[in-house]
């Protein structure tokens, strides 16, 4: 079983890692995490490995292709899906009736549960 979840380097994506972090180690998991196209790499890459060793995380970091929705969807198919986390933004009320179209096609294509948190 894995766990999947984006590298993106905004509160939402922080809290997307620590809670996909912490379902890895309760189910025992692999954590997937895709790491955006055009992501940094080198010393944040290497800071984000580091992390995950010093967790206890078993772990991989897979480079995605731009679409960082279609990309959370397809590794969740290719391994044994547990979970897929995504971070979500606050909206403003108008925002709030219309999901961020990202967070929808996942919630829509997953093929396991999803977990959504937010800062």
């Amino acid at each position: 079983m894995a766990i999947v979840v984006g590298h993106l380097g905004t509160p939402e994506g922080t809290e997307a890692l620590v809670a996909a972090m912490t379902e890895a180690r309760r189910r025992e998991a692999e954590l997937v995490v895709v790491a955006a196209k055009g992501d940094p790499g080198g010393a944040e890459l290497d800071t984000l490995r580091t992390r995950l060793a010093d967790a206890g995380v078993e772990h991989r970091i897979v480079t995605g292709s731009g679409d960082l929705a279609d990309d959370l969807v397809r590794h969740a198919a290719e391994s044994t899906p547990g979970l897929i986390v995504i971070g979500l933004r606050r909206r403003s009320p108008v925002g709030k009736l219309i999901l961020g179209s990202g967070a929808q096609r996942i919630l829509l294509e997953a093929p396991c549960p999803v977990l959504a948190v937010k800062p």
